[in-house]
């Protein structure tokens, strides 16, 4: 304590003391000094400033009710129990409506989840009313129950706000992350929506003081023109600034192997190389293009054109389908369909020769029960083999794929 300085006063503190509640109709009530015949609060729970209020305010009642009379002593606790049941019912109500808050919630979520329409949540909401009817018949609280599910809010507008809300809540969880982590790597991919717009994927990827790591989603960043190497950085590096991302925590970016991307002078790699406010990093590539192109290079194109011929003769006319789709049923096959080949799909071509081989049996007896024989190639033993032997590559290389993607 400095020299002069007077000594320091305690804080006086004040203590409700039961008697009050005979003498001055007040009680205790969430750590508030509360008067039973008005719900008055006071502030301080001094004798002076209850005593005050009673005199008053209910003066009345000293007369009404003499005091230490068995009269008073029964009114003190009939307003006791008025108050605690008023008590009871607000906090009943706030339950209630918390819990269907919560479900809200919830039912929110499975929609968002299923890629659903958010206008579903008000069917969601009919089947439960409807299956209520059936489920709790004989239950005693059914009006109950009924009414707290008629009072779920699932219109399309709630269920918006609650998958805003949950969004929201997700975007402050990841940032939350990123600032805690000790470092993180970042990952991107370019595609192009059904819109013909290129989108770029960014993942992160952070690992905490405890050693776990957490992979998540960080955005999607729109390119509404070119997508060369300098305008994804340049798209990048907005994001950067606008969202204060710690790039110091930077230990290395994965991205494909495209010019773009990995271009020595102005791939995105370069430029984020040449940025003074990137840290030195780490860089790799994945090879899933590459091996979609080695794939896609394999000279087979005669087994390939011979199928798909045989493929779409059968499902581009209907009477066709139908008919083979009865043939494999009758034949009691695994299978109740070819399937069709497309490039843009990676794992289309070995899933669509794994198919066709399984089925070529039924096939073949197919066209000689209908009287075809212009695809002479089912009854040619090497190209059989060859068929077999381009259903196993494919198969490996798809395997390969999903090793890739880590799947």
């Amino acid at each position: 304590m400095s020299e002069g300085a007077g000594p320091s006063k305690k804080t006086k503190t004040y203590h409700f003391h039961t008697e009050w509640e005979e003498d001055f109709f007040f009680t205790m009530s969430f750590s508030k000094c509360v008067c039973l015949i008005c719900q008055a609060a006071i502030a301080m729970p001094k004798k002076g400033n209850v005593e005050r209020h009673f005199r008053t305010v209910h003066g009345k009642y000293d007369t009404t009710f003499p005091p230490k009379s068995e009269l008073r002593k029964k009114k003190v606790k009939e307003l006791k129990s008025q108050l605690s049941g008023q008590q009871s019912f607000f906090t009943q109500q706030t339950s209630k409506a918390k819990a269907a808050t919560e479900a809200s919630f919830r039912v929110s979520h499975i929609i968002v989840k299923n890629k659903k329409s958010f206008q579903d949540g008000e069917m969601v909401k009919e089947a439960f009313v409807e299956a209520a009817d059936s489920l709790f018949r004989d239950f005693k609280n059914k009006a109950e129950i009924t009414s707290s599910i008629k009072a779920l809010q699932l219109s399309r507008s709630t269920v918006t706000r609650r998958c805003e809300a949950m969004a929201e809540d997700l975007t402050q969880q990841l940032w939350k992350d990123i600032g805690d982590c000790q470092c993180f790597s970042l990952q991107l991919d370019e595609s192009t929506d059904v819109s013909d717009t290129a989108q770029v994927c960014i993942f992160i990827r952070m690992v905490f003081t405890d050693i776990t790591a957490k992979e998540e989603l960080l955005t999607v960043l729109p390119m509404k023109e070119q997508t060369r190497g300098e305008d994804i950085f340049q798209s990048f590096k907005n994001f950067i600034e606008k969202t204060q991302l710690p790039v110091y925590k930077l230990v290395s970016i994965t991205t494909d192997g495209a010019p773009a991307m990995v271009g020595r002078l102005n791939g995105f790699i370069a430029k984020c190389r040449q940025d003074d406010a990137f840290p030195d990093f780490l860089n790799y590539h994945c090879i899933i293009h590459q091996q979609a192109l080695c794939a896609k290079m394999l000279n087979m194109k005669e087994i390939m054109n011979v199928a798909t011929k045989i493929a779409c003769s059968i499902r581009a006319r209907s009477l066709q389908r139908r008919l083979f789709r009865a043939h494999l049923e009758k034949a009691d096959c695994d299978h109740s369909e070819l399937l069709l080949h497309t490039d843009v799909r990676w794992l289309s071509r070995g899933k669509f020769l794994q198919r066709f081989r399984e089925l070529c049996p039924e096939i073949k007896e197919f066209f000689r029960v209908a009287g075809q024989a212009e695809y002479m190639q089912l009854n040619d033993g090497q190209w059989l083999l060859d068929l077999a032997f381009l259903t196993d590559l494919t198969n490996m290389l798809n395997d390969l794929n999903l090793q890739l993607q880590g799947k």
